[in-house]
């Protein structure tokens, strides 16, 4: 039809036929991802580069490593749906050569070099740093969780059990009343039909209250007291919505403030914060080279044994405090009312007077000394203060470092707004792009090389936007 543009007739003959290479632009994304894994060495890294003597020959690591990095970068993470995309899409076809290895084959490859795998988004921040990016020894520290592919009916724990065990008691009792008012009535053909109906779904009840004591039973042996039938080593957590939670994992990572690049992550399936400071601190700061580093975190990882370990690591963090006492709560002063004078070593307080040093003990580990003062029977704030006879405070020994961390905060009221720019669109990106299941692979160790790829894919893609295809070969030739 005239007006339109015209399709080209598919049975017409060139004399010089096109080449693959012309379908594939200068600034197309899967010439950043060839290479980058050409100037890779894969035997170093860990990948098994040697072919085996015998048997039908292999596919190179570096064309199963391209095919998945493609994958992740454009949501297509599933090994049959990888094998489908090089046998009819041309930008893998162009990555790959035209290979076309099957499902089996792509899907062994990921479960059987998880190591190497994680070696490589390793090696592409540490590119990063030799590029200039990461000049900045700033980072953003968070945590997300991630959903395995473990459904929560299939995650037990006492809560979740006692419930269950509940649901079926009544049921059972509902069943027998049932089964008694049947046979109080004339025996008919359709009641018959329907007290045999519910015996079998007794019979159910009861194989599924022994199935339950089972689970009882491993739950005890389990350091946690929780069990995932699918995903033994995914946890139940909690997320930031009141009284939800996912069935998953805990996906530590320290993202470059600067230019919101991931150089260090780590999964674990333990749902709170707290105990990761100082391990996400470390990485970040090996993974930057740097002596000293700035971190910026959230309540979530309040814990003085992580603080003092950063800082006795050169970290320096900002982070708020979390607020432990009910004095608060209750509408009374809380510590942070109270100022400490270091060159008198007392606290004032809201009042205006001093509470004194008294003596020292140790209370669950910790060295801690005692103020007070001797005059909060006449104070007109005593109501406001303590339901005591005087209101006592309690100093660590580290509690300088806690104020130095929380007076960085004071000084900076921005960081906790930059810290969720920083370090939450990484976690919301990458959710998208792995879709509603998130993870598809089973335990621990497998589920990071999961997540090995899609931290690799989502930093390519980060470099290419801010660098552009073209610059980021041309940096990874130099």
């Amino acid at each position: 039809m005239k007006r339109f543009i015209g399709e080209a007739d598919r049975g017409q003959l060139t004399l010089l036929p096109e080449s693959l290479d012309d379908y594939i632009d200068e600034n197309n994304p899967v010439r950043a991802i060839d290479a980058f894994v050409t100037h890779l060495d894969l035997e170093k890294l860990g990948f098994k580069t040697a072919p085996a003597e015998t048997g039908r020959p292999g596919y190179q690591p570096s064309s199963l490593l391209k095919l998945y990095i493609y994958g992740y970068l454009n949501r297509v993470a599933s090994s049959r749906c990888l094998e489908r995309e090089a046998g009819r899409n041309l930008e893998v076809i162009w990555l790959i050569g035209r290979l076309q290895p099957d499902d089996k084959v792509i899907a062994d490859f990921r479960k059987d070099n998880g190591k190497a795998i994680k070696q490589v988004c390793v090696q592409f921040v540490e590119l990063c740093r030799r590029m200039g990016l990461l000049t900045k020894a700033s980072v953003a520290i968070d945590g997300s969780k991630f959903k395995a592919v473990n459904n929560r009916d299939r995650n037990f724990t006492d809560n979740k059990v006692e419930r269950r065990r509940q649901q079926l008691n009544e049921s059972a009792q509902r069943y027998l009343q049932q089964l008694e008012t049947a046979d109080r009535q004339n025996p008919t053909e359709a009641l018959k039909k329907k007290a045999a109906h519910l015996k079998e779904k007794l019979a159910r009840l009861i194989e599924e209250m022994g199935k339950l004591a089972a689970h009882v039973a491993l739950m005890k042996a389990s350091p946690d007291g929780q069990i995932s039938l699918t995903d033994p080593d995914s946890r139940s957590m909690a997320t930031s919505g009141r009284g939800s939670g996912v069935v998953g994992y805990n996906v530590q990572t320290a993202v470059d403030t600067e230019h919101h690049i991931i150089v260090a992550h780590e999964v674990t399936n333990v749902g709170n914060d707290t105990a990761h400071l100082a391990n996400m601190a470390e990485q970040a700061k090996a993974a930057l080279a740097v002596d000293k580093l700035e971190a910026v975190a959230d309540r979530g990882y309040f814990d003085t044994d992580e603080i003092v370990a950063c800082t006795n690591a050169g970290v320096t963090l900002t982070l708020p405090r979390r607020m432990t006492s009910n004095a608060k709560a209750e509408g009374r002063f809380g510590k942070q009312d109270f100022a400490y004078l270091a060159d008198e070593d007392v606290y004032r307080c809201p009042a205006g007077e001093k509470l004194t040093y008294r003596y020292t003990n140790v209370e669950r580990g910790l060295t801690l000394r005692r103020y007070w003062t001797t005059v909060c029977g006449d104070c007109a704030f005593k109501a406001l203060c303590t339901t005591g006879r005087e209101r006592r405070i309690a100093r660590s020994e580290n509690e300088h470092i806690l104020e130095a961390v929380q007076d960085r905060l004071d000084a900076n009221p921005q960081a906790m707004r930059q810290r969720r720019e920083t370090v939450e669109h990484p976690f919301g990106t990458i959710k998208a792009r792995m879709g509603a299941t998130h993870f598809q692979m089973r335990t621990l160790p497998k589920v990071a090389t999961e997540m090995a790829l899609a931290v690799l894919a989502y930093n390519l893609t980060r470099v290419m936007n801010i660098m552009g295809v073209k610059p980021l070969i041309a940096a990874m030739r130099a």
